[in-house]
């Protein structure tokens, strides 16, 4: 009898967001070329500790994905980007986006479901190496990514290192105050930058309730202006979100708010995306 295939040894990333779940599988060798894409998988997020149930759900897809492909997969890893504050042992400790969602052990609980490690991470900081390493960032030590979604996500790269702060929480400028007094966040204050240009924000200078998540879609996209352009007195090329749309706050807030990023962190490369 023809000996077997042996498994297709694979990695996966998951992207936790306010309003969905998107997985990747990749093969788990290391290359210095793009990276393969074995199958993806998105649905929905869920309230509360029903986000780990979620995330695990695409776990399965991705690996019933794979093994309808390229034979039965072996499962190396897992990496998940949850969006919040999430500690240096992976916890996330509080996710403003993600209600109810709070210091929940992400590796604790799946690892021993899927018998592999796990790796947990703050979305943007995965986001930042991720580019720094393989994208738009290749070759730089000093990177900085900027996500759009339902709120903001951001990463830093300085010397080759990911900074982390004392807790692990470093790299949250979605709720630096940007408009005193303006637009309430998912975080209880007001005026926050992903209050007023996230893809669930109101008005800039609004008042109200408390900002939540977009639960039934996407939400309208929108960019900062159109192709690569130089943040002031800087060199570094800031790049535009991936995403359609328009949006007076966002072009209004959010290429200051980069900008500013880039005065206090003088990077080679920053980088924003869009959901």
């Amino acid at each position: 009898m023809p000996d077997a295939d042996p498994p297709a040894a694979v990695r996966l990333g998951i992207d936790v967001g306010g309003t969905k779940i998107l997985g990747v599988a990749l093969p788990a060798a290391e290359g210095s070329g793009e990276p393969v894409l074995l199958a993806e998988h998105e649905q929905p997020t869920r309230a509360g500790a029903a986000v780990l149930d979620a995330i695990d759900e695409v776990v399965g897809a991705l690996l019933e994905g794979v093994r309808a492909d390229v034979g039965t997969p072996e499962l190396r890893g897992i990496g998940v980007g949850m969006p919040g504050l999430v500690s240096r042992g992976g916890v996330l400790r509080y996710g403003p986006n993600l209600p109810g969602a709070g210091d929940l052990d992400v590796a604790a609980w799946l690892a021993p479901r899927r018998r592999c490690p796990v790796v947990v991470d703050n979305d943007g900081n995965c986001a930042a190496w991720a580019e720094a390493g393989l994208g738009a960032g290749r070759g730089s030590d000093h990177v900085v990514f900027v996500g759009l979604g339902t709120g903001i996500s951001c990463g830093m790269v300085v010397e080759g290192r990911r900074v982390r702060g004392v807790h692990g929480f470093a790299g949250e400028p979605g709720h630096m105050t940007i408009v005193p007094g303006g637009a309430g966040c998912a975080c209880g204050r007001q005026g926050c930058w992903e209050a007023c240009v996230g893809l669930g924000a109101g008005p800039p200078g609004g008042r109200g309730g408390r900002r939540r998540p977009v639960r039934g879609g996407r939400g309208p996209g929108r960019r900062c202006g159109r192709g690569a352009r130089r943040a002031p007195e800087r060199g570094a090329a800031v790049r535009r979100p991936r995403g359609g749309g328009g949006g007076r706050s966002l072009r209004r807030l959010g290429g200051p708010g980069v900008a500013n990023l880039v005065h206090l962190l003088d990077p080679r490369s920053s980088w924003s995306a869009g959901r």
